[in-house]
């Protein structure tokens, strides 16, 4: 991001600052409002949330003061008169994050995947950049979204600062040195639980300061596998095995542990060009590279890289929301995504039973108590119909029964056919698969 601080200052030297709409005031959405207040040439013009006093908590702990600094809007038509006057907006309504005549981009902070269909579509079709700070909806339709921004001259972008956005600048940085590029992947965050509910964590999610559905997503893997898939849609890379491996180690001993088992390494992997996360790095990712040249082998040891042939690049940090503000200047300045699935439909989050699931039951989705996701190939996914994670809301049903620890099919369940990102979702497969 060399630069960027120079060109958002003339922005705001010129009096042009770019005006986000952002779409969820939780932990993410809160610490984006107050980083975008931080900068020259951006402010947070726009904040959405089902929760009105969450969207008003976001700017009031920023230093803004109700109405004086902000005031709430329901319609667009109030969203632009406020907007126009100078002022920021608060709404429960999200179509003013993407429809309010002077947005340039929206960025979307809720993890709801049907929300986030809706709130890229709505961008989108209104010529609006938009920023997925919300994996999942990526990971289920965001091959079909890429495409219609492409088509319709807009952005669309994860985020930087979420982790598949920081492997990404990794991935780029190396791949566009002619490195080849063996591995990449993340720590994990809190320890894995594949049975935890919102209320086996509830208090620890308190502790610190989350909510216990989103709390719950990190420990029981969904994240992780969320976040894994679309690295995986990003760069083309496969899980090694479904779910992947997930060893613990320390980022000295990437390079030996993330080496192929037939090298007699020690190593763990059956091949290359795979996507791993590592318990005990946390919060940092990584990329795994090689070079055949001796020269560039000799400059790796001299740098004190080891010995090889594997070598680990490691970010030690990603600050979630707190980069976001970094792509939606990218988007709007450079028009340039930070990462998106451009390798297709590579992988999914696929959905497993966290318990014994029965007929007529309904499904509660991430972060709750009935399912979990997993990453599997989309050719695996495919061939074995496995349901994404991401089509699944609190009106899907089981039609069959599913034992503890089984991935869900399409059979399993029947589908909420109301839902915007099934719809898309059918949309996607029809055009792509």
């Amino acid at each position: 991001m060399i630069g960027m601080n120079y060109k958002l200052a003339e922005l705001e030297k010129e009096g042009k600052p770019i005006f986000a709409g952002i779409v969820g005031a939780g932990q993410m959405g809160k610490g984006m409002v107050s980083q975008m207040l931080s900068m020259k040439g951006m402010r947070p013009a726009v904040v959405v949330d089902v929760v009105l006093d969450s969207a008003k908590n976001a700017y009031k702990e920023a230093g803004l003061k109700e109405g004086v600094d902000f005031a709430q809007a329901d319609t667009i038509e109030e969203g632009n008169k406020l907007l126009d006057s100078g002022k920021f907006v608060v709404s429960s309504n999200n179509e003013l994050a993407t429809k309010c005549r002077t947005i340039h981009c929206s960025v979307d902070a809720t993890g709801v995947p049907e929300v986030g269909a809706k709130v890229a579509v709505d961008a989108i079709n209104n010529k609006k950049h938009i920023i997925m700070l919300n994996v999942e909806t990526d990971v289920c339709i965001g091959h079909l979204l890429y495409k219609l921004a492409t088509n319709a001259g807009v952005i669309y972008s994860g985020s930087d600062g979420d982790e598949p956005g920081s492997v990404m600048e990794l991935y780029d940085f190396a791949d566009a040195l002619g490195f080849e590029v063996r591995v990449i992947g993340k720590g994990k965050n809190f320890g894995m639980d594949h049975e935890c509910t919102p209320d086996t964590i509830r208090e620890e999610a308190n502790r610190r300061g989350a909510s216990a559905k989103m709390f719950c997503a990190f420990r029981d893997g969904t994240k992780t596998m969320v976040e894994m898939t679309a690295m995986a849609n990003a760069t083309g890379f496969l899980p090694d095995i479904m779910g992947a491996h997930g060893p613990s180690g320390q980022v000295k001993e990437l390079p030996t542990i993330l080496s192929l088992k037939s090298e007699g390494r020690g190593g763990i992997l059956s091949s290359y060009r795979t996507v791993e996360y590592v318990n005990g790095i946390a919060p940092g990712v990584f990329v795994i590279i090689a070079s055949h040249l001796p020269n560039i082998n000799h400059n790796f040891e001299f740098l004190h890289m080891g010995s090889g042939p594997n070598h680990v690049l490691f970010r030690p940090f990603h600050l979630t929301s707190l980069e976001t503000p970094l792509t939606v200047a990218k988007a709007c300045i450079d028009h340039l995504p930070t990462i998106v699935p451009r390798a297709g439909l590579i992988a999914e989050t696929g959905t497993i039973a966290k318990r014994d699931l029965k007929t007529g039951e309904k499904l509660d989705g991430i972060g709750g108590f009935t399912v979990r996701g997993t990453f599997i190939s989309a050719k695996d996914a495919k061939e074995k119909n496995i349901l994404p994670m991401g089509l699944i809301n609190k009106n899907t049903e089981m039609i069959k029964d599913v034992k503890k620890g089984d991935l869900l099919r399409y059979t399993d369940v029947k589908l909420d056919e109301n839902s915007l990102i099934v719809q898309l979702r059918k949309l996607q497969d029809a055009l792509f698969l």
